[in-house]
C-alpha cells in the first residue's frame, strides 16, 4: 500500500463509481472517504480496505495525508474544495463541472498555478471507447480541420424519478438551469479536435407543462442550445442536459475532407466518411466501425459511465505518476464552466454573444474575479440572479 497513492473522496454516493476505477487500476488505493450522511459509506466500502479512514468534517479528511482528493460532491459546490486542497498540494479531479461562477473558475485556475499538484476534470463521456477512437481518428489529420462540430446530451427523466435524484425543491437539480450541465455535450468535441471556446451565444427552451416538476420549484427551462465559436474559427453546437427528445447522445465533426461521428441508436459504433476526391490511401470512402477500448477492456467493463469511469481515473492517476498534465486542465476545464456560465446569461440576454477569457492570462482572470452570478444560493442562501439588463451588462467583455 505504502508504493500506492493515496486517495481520498469527497462525497461517496457518486464517489463510489470513481472508487471503483481508482482500485482497479492498481495504481491507488481509497485512503479516506468523507460524507456528511454517513449512511453512505456502506456502498463505498467494497472499493476501501482496512486503512480506509471515514470523515463528516472536511478539514479532518484533507489533512488526512492525501496524495489526491476525488471532488463527488454535490454539483455547484467543487470550486471551494478543489481550491483548498490544491493550496495543499494535494492533487483534484473533479466530478461533472469545475466552477458555477466566473469568480470560482478564476480561482481555481490561480491555485492550479501556484500549486505543484494536477487539476483534472472527471468528464467520463469524454473517455468513451467511441470519443477516444474519434480523438485518434481526428488527430490523424486524414479529414483534415474541423469546421462545424456537433455534441448532445439527452436524458429525460420521469417524474418519479426526477424525484428520486431531485429529493427537495432546493436541491442543485431543482435549480439548475440545463445548460450548465453541459460536460457530456461539449468535453468530447474539445479533447478530439483538441480546440477551446472564445465566446458562446444560447438560446433556450421552455415549454408549458414542463417548466416546473412541482409546486415550489423555481421556473427553468427544459433544454440550452449553444454556439459556440472555437479558437481555429470552427463552430460547435451543443446541448446542455436535454430534459426530453429520447435518451442519448451523439457527436459530429464535419471537416474539411470528410466527416466522422458516432452512430445513433448503435452503441460503440463510429462512422467516417471522405469527399469522393479526397479519400486516402487505403481507406474507403464511407466506414462504421465498432470500437472498443484500447486496454484494460475487462477492467473497464466492470466501471459505470460505459468503461468512462475507469479511463477517467486511470488517466488521472498516470498524469500524477508520470509528471504530465491532463487534457482537461484548469484552463480548459475552466473554459468549458464558462461556456455554461456565460451561456445562461447569453440565452436571459436574448442570445448575446458573450466571449470566453483565456483562463491562463491574469489580465483575462482580473476581469471575472469578483463576478459571482449564479442561479445557485451563497453560502448564506442568496441566489445572484442576473435578472436585470443592467446586471448582464455589467460583465460584457468588448
Amino acid at each position: 500500500m505504502d508504493k500506492k497513492l493515496k486517495v481520498g473522496v469527497f462525497g461517496a454516493r457518486r464517489g463510489c463509481g470513481i472508487a471503483q476505477g481508482i482500485t482497479l487500476t492498481e495504481k491507488a488505493y481509497i485512503s479516506a472517504v468523507c460524507d456528511y450522511d454517513e449512511s453512505t459509506y456502506e456502498n463505498i466500502k467494497k472499493y476501501c480496505c482496512e486503512e480506509t479512514k471515514f470523515y463528516t468534517d472536511f478539514d479532518e479528511f484533507i489533512d488526512s495525508g492525501l496524495d489526491a482528493v476525488v471532488l463527488t460532491n454535490f454539483f455547484h459546490q467543487h470550486a471551494k474544495y478543489a481550491v483548498i486542497a490544491l493550496e495543499k498540494g494535494i492533487h483534484v479531479l473533479s466530478e461533472t463541472m469545475p466552477a458555477v461562477t466566473m469568480a470560482e473558475c478564476v480561482a481555481i485556475c490561480r491555485a492550479s498555478e501556484k500549486s505543484g499538484a494536477i487539476y483534472m476534470l472527471a468528464e467520463n463521456y469524454a473517455y468513451f471507447a467511441v470519443t477516444s477512437k474519434l480523438t485518434e481518428i481526428y488527430q490523424s489529420g486524414t479529414l483534415g480541420e474541423a469546421l462545424y462540430c456537433e455534441g448532445e446530451y439527452v436524458h429525460p427523466m420521469s417524474h418519479e424519478e426526477y424525484v428520486h435524484y431531485t429529493p427537495t425543491t432546493t436541491h442543485w437539480r431543482a435549480l439548475m438551469p440545463s445548460g450548465f450541465y453541459l460536460s457530456h455535450s461539449f468535453a468530447p468535441l474539445m479533447r478530439v479536435t483538441n480546440d477551446i471556446p472564445v465566446s458562446v451565444n444560447a438560446r433556450s427552451i421552455y415549454t408549458d407543462g414542463m417548466r416546473q416538476e412541482r409546486e415550489g420549484e423555481p421556473v427553468k427551462d427544459v433544454a440550452s442550445i449553444m454556439l459556440c465559436t472555437m479558437s481555429r474559427g470552427a463552430v460547435a453546437r451543443i446541448t446542455g442536459w436535454a430534459k426530453f427528445g429520447g435518451h442519448g447522445n451523439w457527436y459530429r465533426f464535419a471537416c474539411a475532407k470528410g466527416s466522422a461521428e458516432t452512430v445513433r441508436g448503435e452503441e460503440g459504433k463510429v462512422r467516417v466518411c471522405y469527399n469522393d476526391w479526397e479519400i486516402p490511401e487505403g481507406c474507403e470512402k464511407e466506414q462504421v466501425t465498432t470500437v472498443g477500448f484500447p486496454f484494460d477492456k475487462d477492467k473497464a467493463k466492470q466501471c459505470g459511465h460505459s468503461g468512462g469511469d475507469y479511463f477517467v481515473s486511470h488517466e488521472f492517476l498516470s498524469c500524477i505518476l508520470e509528471g504530465r498534465q491532463p487534457y482537461f486542465n484548469a484552463y480548459r476545464s475552466c473554459a468549458m464552466s464558462a461556456v455554461a456560465i456565460l451561456g445562461w446569461r447569453s440565452s436571459l440576454h436574448n442570445g448575446a454573444e458573450y466571449k470566453i477569457p483565456d483562463f491562463s492570462k491574469e489580465e483575462d482572470r482580473v476581469l471575472y474575479e469578483n463576478d459571482n452570478l449564479s442561479p445557485f444560493p451563497d453560502e448564506n442562501g442568496v441566489a445572484n440572479y442576473p435578472c436585470t439588463k443592467y446586471q448582464l451588462d455589467e460583465f460584457d467583455i468588448d
